[in-house]
């Protein structure tokens, strides 16, 4: 007789709420298996979930994620990890660290459900298909024709760090970020960081703090 599935329940976690949203549109055609429950931006899960879903976008990596705290703060039984930086060190380090998925963004939404769905089951899950950075979700700028990892670097700008402490963040090269600090400028009409900051500041890319119910949160 076949085991009677109910769908996973998910809170989705990240400093900025358009990420966030991005990231629950892509579930909407599988709301028989997944239950979107919480939808959170720096504030800690409320609700019970299953599975705490981690976007990483201008997030602190595997390697600084408190992921101890993501599991004690909140209602979620395990952590995945969701990331464009696909190194095995990252994937084994927060796996070591008590999260219980590492996930590439290069996976498609099916997969990612898949994946989650064995992550309720017990499976350890690790996937660390190739990405180019843009396929996936939203993120801020994207209306101004940034690509997700320029948005990323600008977020960290309007932050406040610095060349090396974004490379450090993102888990990109030092020369990576100047190139993609370049190339957001242009696309924004700045050629300061200050301007840079302020524009960013007008546009969105200051962190968020708010928590929302999911579609499913009273499923």
């Amino acid at each position: 007789m076949a085991q009677d599935r109910r769908p996973v329940r998910v809170a989705l976690v990240n400093d900025y709420e358009i990420v966030v949203q991005g990231l629950a549109r892509m579930f909407e055609p599988f709301r028989d298996r997944v239950h979107l429950v919480e939808l959170d931006s720096r504030m800690p899960v409320e609700r019970s979930v299953d599975v705490l879903l981690y976007d990483t976008f201008a997030q602190d990596q595997a390697d600084r994620a408190a992921i101890p705290d993501l599991l004690a703060r909140g209602g979620a039984e395990k952590v995945v990890l969701y990331s464009w930086n696909t190194q095995d060190d990252l994937a084994r380090t927060a796996l070591e660290r008590g999260a219980s998925g590492y996930l590439s963004k290069g996976m498609s939404a099916a997969d990612l459900v898949d994946a989650l769905e064995r992550v309720h089951a017990g499976e350890r899950v690790v996937d660390r298909t190739a990405t180019d950075d843009d396929d996936t979700g939203d993120w801020p700028g994207r209306d101004h024709g940034l690509s997700a990892r320029e948005a990323e670097v600008l977020a960290l700008i309007t932050q406040g760090l610095r060349n090396d402490d974004i490379a450090a963040r993102t888990y990109l090269s030092i020369n990576s970020v100047k190139s993609y600090i370049r190339s957001a400028y242009r696309k924004i009409g700045v050629d300061r960081r200050p301007q840079a900051v302020l524009w960013g500041v007008r546009h969105g890319f200051e962190p968020d703090v708010a928590r929302h119910p999911g579609p499913d949160a009273d499923a």
